[in-house]
């Protein structure tokens, strides 16, 4: 039996973060858990691109263009959506998630860090808060998902 595994190695990996403005006390939180993480298994600085938007309804379009241009390895989006009084939160939760088909056109890894939260307090507790770091475990499945893409096509990288 064949098996594939990633190792959580971000040596030599470029990887794009895209983080909603919204919420930006919480929304900040998971991305400094997303560059931690990146830097502690081995990317650098300068590997890491940041690029802010005003709201998590503008992540799939910019993502979008950011995949196209070929030269990331990943990309993870980041935001915080709390639901309101109104149907607006449905809304804007389905169009974050519309970040996977993104994945699957581009061939390439994008992780969804965009918590949908009943709460602040819940966001804010998955934001580095007693639930851990949602942006450092999309980061660090980015990760993952790269180097098992890069196995499973025999060690070539995203052309």
């Amino acid at each position: 039996m064949q098996v594939h595994e990633g190792p959580l190695d971000a040596t030599g990996l470029r990887v794009g973060l895209v983080a909603a403005r919204f919420n930006e006390t919480v929304v900040r939180r998971l991305v400094d858990g997303a560059q931690d993480c990146l830097r502690r298994h081995g990317a650098d600085d300068d590997a890491i691109e940041l690029v802010w938007v005003p709201g998590s309804w503008e992540l799939p379009l910019v993502v979008d263009r950011l995949a196209a241009r070929g030269d990331l390895d990943a990309i993870v989006t980041l935001g915080a959506v709390v639901r309101g009084e109104t149907a607006h939160f449905d809304y804007v939760a389905g169009q974050a998630a519309d970040v996977g088909q993104l994945a699957v056109r581009h061939g390439l890894p994008i992780s969804n860090a965009v918590l949908t939260t009943e709460t602040y307090d819940q966001a804010v507790d998955r934001a580095g808060g007693k639930l851990g770091n949602k942006g450092w475990e999309a980061a660090l499945a980015a990760i993952e998902t790269v180097r098992v893409l890069q196995s499973v096509s025999g060690g070539t990288r995203r052309s």
